[in-house]
């Protein structure tokens, strides 16, 4: 912890922690000096978190985690649905099993997540629900048109939470990232790398670390009266959305 900061210490679970932008928001959250835990379908999730193997498609699976989680830590107060898939291709080649496994993991998948957390939530009156999104889901995405139903549908989620739990001192937000420095960015050809950049205000991708400040953000102290956001960290790339 730096000196003089004084971010209450909560019990946080990150789903989808052992890799990429959630692996990030994990580091970040420890950093701030709170209880972490992390989903993985497999590996690790990073030093100072306790990881649970866990697949958000099935929903004993989700409980068996929580309850691991509430053993060890105590009553989940923070969730970050982070876990998502991608299967991208082009409408007319899209086959139904290519868009409901992405809409399985990627929004029914939180549904499941926040409606297990919810319920420690509500006994404690207090809870933060932090949905990972995509600027894809406002923006649309040639080739992702599961990706983007499944990104775009967690923002009616965030706020039908926010409406039917806001005045029990829970608060459900979307963060909806750009394109951002992972393994997957990393695939692209430098060619198409530079297109993408030159769509961007900012003229970057981000870093896996910039998203998980403004989550760690959101989870904090300071953000108790935001429900229902969406914020976007995507240099600029999807203003009016």
């Amino acid at each position: 912890m730096k000196a003089g900061s004084m971010t209450t210490k909560r019990t946080v679970l990150v789903t989808g922690g052992n890799r990429g932008i959630g692996r990030a928001i994990a580091q970040e959250l420890v950093a701030q000096g709170h209880r972490v835990a992390v989903t993985a379908r497999s590996g690790e999730g990073p030093d100072g978190t306790l990881t649970v193997i866990a697949d958000v498609t099935d929903a004993a699976s989700i409980d068996a985690a929580f309850t691991t989680v509430e053993a060890a830590f105590g009553p989940v107060e923070v969730v970050v649905a982070n876990a998502g898939i991608t299967r991208d291709t082009l409408l007319l080649r899209m086959s139904d099993e290519d868009f409901t496994s992405v809409i399985d993991t990627n929004l029914t998948g939180a549904f499941r997540v926040v409606k297990r957390a919810s319920k420690g939530m509500l006994k404690a009156k207090y809870g933060r629900i932090i949905l990972v999104s995509s600027v894809v889901g406002l923006l649309g995405s040639a080739g992702q048109v599961n990706y983007a139903a499944s990104k775009s549908g967690l923002i009616g989620l965030a706020r039908s939470v926010t409406r039917e739990l806001g005045s029990r001192g829970i608060t459900a937000n979307v963060v909806a990232p750009g394109f951002i420095e992972t393994d997957m960015t990393a695939e692209l050809p430098p060619e198409q790398q530079s297109a993408y950049k030159k769509s961007i205000p900012a003229a970057r991708f981000g870093t896996p670390q910039e998203v998980a400040k403004v989550i760690a953000w959101l989870a904090g102290d300071d953000a108790g009266y935001i429900s229902g956001a969406v914020i976007p960290v995507d240099g600029g790339l999807g203003m009016g959305h």
